[in-house]
């Protein structure tokens, strides 16, 4: 199974164990951890424990965090994941883009090309993905690739839709 993925105008790479300054920066931009990650600036050791968790997760379950690198310009732009957030059974489809890199059609690029992975060769029946509520672009991003709002929890306090996808 090749963890390399491929759309018309980007790469999916699995972020290597040297990327650590890469996803820290993604992880810690203003733009990004507004809704990712709660505006909590995240330090270096947590995000050393994501990167050995994406490891493992390729490892074992060919699932973890992708860098999105523009083939044109073979620069990063972001990540998308299949990752395991609030106890679920099975991976969601996660993303962060950097504030360059939006309103282009990457994330919906990029969350697609996942979404293909994991029904066509992790052979999943469905696929969830969340976002805090006040996150109108994540939610746009779910409806453009198909994914319809099926649950609104609170989660820390905090309002968290939930989109869902089953495989056709």
């Amino acid at each position: 199974m090749n963890l390399l993925l491929e759309t018309q105008r980007l790469l999916l790479e699995p972020v290597g164990e040297d990327e650590l300054d890469l996803l820290h920066s993604i992880l810690t931009d203003a733009y990004v951890r507004r809704y990712l990650c709660d505006d909590e600036i995240l330090g270096v050791e947590t995000v050393q424990e994501m990167l050995d968790e994406s490891q493992r997760l390729f490892a074992t379950e060919k699932v973890g965090i992708w860098l999105i690198k523009n083939k044109e310009t073979q620069e990063t732009i972001g990540f998308t994941c299949l990752w395991y957030f609030f106890g679920e059974n099975q991976p969601q489809l996660g993303y962060a883009l950097l504030p360059k890199a939006t309103k282009k059609g990457f994330g919906s690029e990029a969350a697609s090309r996942i979404m293909a992975y994991a029904f066509e060769e992790l052979k999943y029946k469905y696929l969830i993905a969340s976002c805090d509520r006040p996150n109108i672009e994540s939610q746009k991003l779910a409806a453009r690739i198909g994914m319809k709002m099926v649950e609104e929890r609170l989660i820390d306090g905090k309002p968290t839709v939930f989109f869902r996808i089953d495989q056709k």
